[in-house]
């Protein structure tokens, strides 16, 4: 006991410190580039980062912008973030109010009866009193101190962990936008091509009419019919659902989502600048969250130890007290109390002990999850500049093999005309064109979300003023 009062007495007299460790950054192993970068990727490194962009900057679709502002102002989770921060904000209020006196006043009437022993004349005595007093817990050894930093500490990772929440639902509210614009597009190509092949029916019909067809082929045509048809109303299912969650990402009521641009029209740079894997620790919300949790919880620490050392008060009080209302105020009505107290723990049955070590735990689990929460970032960020460039390639890909399958519709209905080929092989090719149309769509919806978790993970999105 001894060995920690001492040091901590010396401490307090000479410096006015705190006792328990002072925060001090941890020492994190950062990667020189992130890992799969082609060589032009790196050669943009040069550049700003995409992560340094405002989101506004980089989705240019109108519509899709004003239904960003929309979830920025009405939000349920973004409020619920807010609230938090105010609930850190008061936390620290209360932190702070306990480095300074407490002053109460008591004022009014007091009266007591008392009965005489074996008679049976009672008499009761009363008195007026108006009194104040004054008490001061001393922050000797710093353990208040250390309760503010940690309120602090824990108020900055409230912040950021809203900052964390507004880069959150700006990828929400992008992808789900995009979802929708793909589901567009998959209804726009199930009615296209429900027309053209019922406009087929027809003609096969008419040819089977006239002997130049079977009914084989009848039969082949409408159930390609059938399956255009009943794509539309899943699709239709599907768009009405996506409306009604970004109604909610926004704030309101399922409602109808206005449009913008197509998925082909929105911009994306073929190779976009990932920056400094070092300045990524200072634009990541998450990270910075991570860092404040482990100077609360470091803080923390000296909490725990102050109690191992005397608490030293100062109390006051001061006032009148008469059975006169009249006379209260006179010179012997008046009295006073000062006293100082100081009190030790001396046996708990190692209560104080455990929780130091408590807090210690807490901190290491802080620390590692830091560690962990900085490691991670890198992951996602290779991660998602490898899906952005793949997904490109997909695209190119798709694009060449939906191009093909039209051609090889259109010949197959060609030849079919001209009596070359049977319907079995323009059932083949309707059917490979009108999926090959479908993996296009959701190509290039790959493609486009594959640059919004690029977006996020690099530490964009929250710079929203």
């Amino acid at each position: 006991m001894h060995r920690r009062i001492v040091p901590a007495l010396l401490c307090g007299l000479l410096a006015g410190c705190a006792i328990g460790p002072n925060y001090k950054k941890p020492d994190v192993t950062i990667p020189a580039t992130y890992r799969g970068m082609t060589k032009e990727e790196l050669e943009l490194n040069q550049m700003a980062s995409l992560g340094e962009q405002k989101w506004w900057e980089v989705f240019q679709d109108k519509k899709l912008q004003n239904l960003i502002r929309m979830a920025l102002d009405q939000n349920y989770d973004l409020r619920i973030a807010a609230d938090h921060v105010l609930e850190a904000q008061a936390q620290l209020n209360i932190s702070g109010s306990y480095q300074y006196p407490t002053i109460t006043a008591v004022a009014g009437p007091n009266g007591q009866r008392y009965e005489k022993i074996r008679t049976t004349n009672p008499y009761a005595w009363g008195a007026y009193l108006i009194e104040g007093s004054f008490a001061w817990d001393l922050d000797f050894w710093g353990k208040y101190r250390r309760m503010i930093e940690a309120s602090k500490a824990n108020l900055l990772a409230s912040q950021w962990a809203r900052l964390e929440v507004i880069a959150t639902l700006i990828a929400d509210v992008a992808n789900s936008y995009f979802q929708l614009r793909e589901l567009d597009i998959e209804l726009e190509i199930s009615k296209r091509t429900l027309a053209s092949r019922q406009e087929f029916l027809k003609l096969i019909k008419h040819l089977a009419d006239h002997g130049s067809s079977s009914m084989l082929d009848v039969r082949q045509a409408e159930q390609l019919v059938f399956t255009a048809a009943e794509n539309i109303p899943d699709l239709q299912r599907r768009i009405q659902q996506q409306e009604n969650l970004i109604s909610i990402l926004l704030g309101n009521n399922p409602g109808s989502i206005e449009r913008g641009w197509s998925l082909i029209q929105q911009p994306h740079a073929p190779v976009v600048p990932a920056g400094i894997p070092s300045s990524l620790l200072l634009r990541r919300p998450d990270i910075q969250e991570a860092e404040q949790q482990l100077v609360a919880f470091n803080a923390q620490i000296g909490v725990a130890q102050g109690a191992y050392f005397p608490d030293i008060s100062l109390t006051a009080s001061g006032g009148y007290q008469s059975a006169a209302l009249s006379k209260l105020f006179t010179g012997p009505s008046g009295m006073w109390d000062i006293a100082s107290t100081l009190t030790q723990p001396i046996f708990n049955a190692g209560r104080i002990r455990a929780g130091v070590k408590f807090a210690q735990a807490q901190q290491q689990e802080a620390l590692h999850f830091y560690q962990k929460t900085i490691q991670q970032a890198f992951r996602e960020v290779s991660d998602s500049l490898i899906a952005y460039r793949k997904d490109q390639e997909f695209r190119t890909q798709q694009e060449l093999l939906t191009q093909a399958a039209s051609d090889a519709l259109r010949l197959s209905e060609l030849r079919y005309k001209g009596g070359s080929s049977s319907y079995l092989e323009v059932l083949d090719s309707n059917t490979r064109y009108f999926s090959a149309q479908l993996g296009l769509a959701q190509a290039r919806l790959s493609e486009l979300r594959a640059l919004v978790d690029l977006y996020k993970v690099l530490g964009g999105g929250w710079q929203f003023k």
